[in-house]
C-alpha cells in the first residue's frame, strides 16, 4: 500500500487515547493493578485469571509472560522515553517515526504496546465475529477458513520471534503479515502498514512451557480464545475513521 494512504487513515483518529487497560477483575492474586503514569502509558490490567485460557494456554505461561516479560518491556520503554517529549506522545505516533528514535524505544515500545493488543484480543469465551466484520473478511480473504490459514500461516512461517497481525491498511482492506521481534504495522520501519486488528505472539516465551518446538500447535489453538468482539469492535472504529491508538 502507499504509506501516505495509510497516514491519512490513521490521521482521522483522536491523538492521545490507549487502548482499554482491562475488562475484569482478576481471581487468582494476579498481580495485575494499571500502574498508571504520564499521559496514559499504563501497565494494562489482565483481564482474566492467568488460569482462564486453559487448557490452550497455560496459567504459568501467562503469569511468566504477563508479568515478567510484559512488565519488563513496560519499564525499560518508559526508562528509554524519560524526560524526553514522549512521555506525552501517543503511541501511534511514536511508531510512525520509530525510525528516529532509540532501539530500545522501538524494541520496548513495541513491547509494550503490542503485548496491550495480545491481552485484549483473548478471552475464554471466544465468540464470532460481529457479521458486518465476518462479511469483510469474506470480502478481503474469500472466507473465513482462507483468513484463518493466511492468517495461522503467517505465524507459523515467522522465522525466529516475532508476530502475526490482522491489519487495516489506508485503503480500508483487511491484509495479513507478520513482523521480526517486537516490530509492528504501525511502526515506519516496516514495508506493509495499518492499523492492527488481531496480534499473535510468537515468540517462545509465548508457548515454550506447554507446546515446547509445536509453535503450530499453538497458533491452531490461538483460535479457541480469540475475543472477537474485541476485534471487531477495533474493526468497526478502524473503518469509521474513530480508532484513537
Amino acid at each position: 500500500m502507499e504509506r501516505r494512504h495509510f497516514l491519512s487513515l490513521v490521521g482521522m483518529a483522536a491523538v492521545g487515547a490507549c487502548v482499554p487497560t482491562g475488562k475484569k477483575s482478576n481471581n487468582n492474586g494476579a498481580t495485575a493493578s494499571a500502574a498508571a503514569t504520564i499521559d496514559g502509558h499504563k501497565f494494562p490490567e489482565l483481564g482474566y485469571a492467568y488460569d482462564a485460557l486453559e487448557p490452550y494456554i497455560d496459567a504459568q505461561t501467562m503469569e511468566l509472560h504477563y508479568d515478567k516479560h510484559h512488565r519488563g518491556y513496560y519499564g525499560k520503554f518508559m526508562k528509554a522515553i524519560e524526560g524526553t517529549e514522549m512521555e506525552t506522545t501517543a503511541m501511534h505516533q511514536i511508531f510512525a517515526n520509530v525510525s528516529g528514535h532509540s532501539e530500545s524505544v522501538r524494541n520496548n515500545g513495541g513491547g509494550y504496546y503490542n503485548h496491550r493488543l495480545f491481552w485484549e484480543n483473548m478471552s475464554p469465551d471466544g465468540g464470532e465475529p460481529s457479521a458486518r466484520l465476518l462479511n469483510a473478511l469474506v470480502k478481503d480473504f474469500g472466507s473465513m477458513d482462507e483468513f484463518k490459514k493466511e492468517f495461522s500461516d503467517a505465524a507459523k512461517t515467522q522465522f525466529g520471534s516475532g508476530w502475526a497481525w490482522l491489519y487495516l491498511d489506508g485503503n480500508k482492506k483487511l491484509k495479513v503479515t507478520s513482523t521480526p521481534n517486537q516490530d509492528n504495522p504501525l511502526m515506519d520501519v516496516v514495508s506493509e502498514n495499518g492499523i492492527p486488528l488481531l496480534a499473535l505472539d510468537v515468540w517462545e516465551h509465548a508457548y515454550y512451557l506447554k507446546y515446547q518446538n509445536m509453535r503450530g500447535t499453538y497458533v491452531d489453538n490461538f483460535w479457541n480464545v480469540v475475543d472477537w468482539k474485541t476485534v471487531s469492535k477495533r474493526w468497526e472504529k478502524a473503518n469509521k475513521g474513530e480508532w484513537k491508538g
